[in-house]
């Protein structure tokens, strides 16, 4: 069994001109008002208790939003950035982080 310890992943964001263009522009521009700060400004995060949010799945980015918006999951922070968002700008902000690709690689 493989020791996770042994495991380096590198991520890279690549945001291709085509994917940018079909991804949500209301979602990007949010993202960059405020997410970047804590999570990165291509959700790589460079905190390290603040998770990266580019490449996660849309489906969990809006269920996550939906729960610190509604205090099911709780977080100082996020509690008070999700509680005026509307269900419009959680699934702009979800489409905008799932639309970035990301490339993981193994150490040689």
């Amino acid at each position: 069994m493989y020791q996770f310890t042994r495991v380096c992943i590198a991520a890279f964001a690549l945001v291709a001109g085509s994917s940018a263009a079909t991804a949500d522009v209301t979602g990007r521009d949010k993202a960059q008002q405020q997410c970047a700060v804590c999570h990165g400004a291509v959700g790589l995060s460079s905190a390290p208790d603040a998770p990266n949010l580019a490449g996660q799945p849309e489906i969990y980015l809006v269920r996550q939003l939906e729960a610190y918006r509604n205090g099911t999951r709780r977080h100082e922070v996020m509690n008070v950035i999700a509680k005026p968002l509307k269900d419009d700008e959680i699934a702009a902000l979800a489409r905008w982080f799932s639309s970035i690709k990301l490339e993981a690689k193994t150490p040689s």
